[in-house]
């Protein structure tokens, strides 16, 4: 990742991770002032994705209005472009996903040790693609990445309809005891989607994490190693 994208992307996690916080204290605020009305409230549940507040409308309209949406990118990645998948070729490229075009999923995984399995599927209406390159995946406010865990370059997918992708997330490669604890991950579609999204994965401990190309099988996309 270029110097001026990984800033790019830790600010963007830094937004994300304010806006959580916010968020959270505005629920309290409001949980407070109603919970001789209401019991309880409701938590959002392991495996759903958190948006952002300050990104609420991404969820379900920037698809089609923000740059970083398929339909926004249509003019300058056309399917005249190409993209070198690094093998030599050169495949088309279409509308390319932005986080925000994607309808996310987490779930945890005992294989290989045990792993973070993230699905993505294209919210209805929608036609994008993943590029062949790694998810960028990152962890706390530090904005620690996962690294790759498979040598070679995957290849675009093309998300419509029920086509889902997956990939696997090792949040600790490591044999030390270390680590730091976490309950949520951050995930972009590369390093310059300007609208990463907060999945809750349940807590993990995190330390050398890596992550997986983008697959269509779920079986293909475990970390091992």
């Amino acid at each position: 990742m270029s110097g001026n994208r990984r800033k790019a992307f830790l600010v963007s996690i830094a937004l994300v991770s304010g806006a959580l916080l916010m968020t959270a204290c505005q629920d309290s605020d409001e949980a407070a002032d109603t919970g001789a009305a209401q019991g309880s409230s409701s938590a959002t549940a392991p495996g759903d994705a958190a948006t952002p507040s300050g990104a609420s409308a991404a969820g379900g309209g920037q698809g089609t209005g923000k740059g970083s949406g398929a339909a926004g990118r249509g003019s300058d990645e056309g399917a005249g472009s190409g993209a070198d998948t690094g093998n030599g070729k050169r495949e088309p490229v279409g509308q390319r996903c932005g986080a925000n075009d994607i309808s996310w999923n987490t779930r945890s995984e005992t294989q290989a040790g045990g792993y973070i399995l993230i699905s993505a599927k294209a919210k209805p209406g929608i036609t994008c693609v993943l590029p062949a390159a790694l998810p960028t995946v990152a962890f706390g406010s530090d904005g620690t990445e996962a690294g790759p865990a498979e040598q070679a370059v995957g290849e675009q997918i093309t998300l419509s309809g029920t086509t889902t992708a997956y990939a696997g997330v090792n949040p600790k490669s490591s044999n030390s005891d270390g680590g730091k604890e976490l309950d949520s991950i951050i995930v972009a579609v590369g390093d310059d989607d300007a609208d990463p999204v907060s999945l809750k994965v349940g807590t993990i401990t995190v330390d050398k994490p890596v992550v997986t190309n983008w697959h269509t099988s779920a079986t293909d996309a475990v970390p091992f190693g």
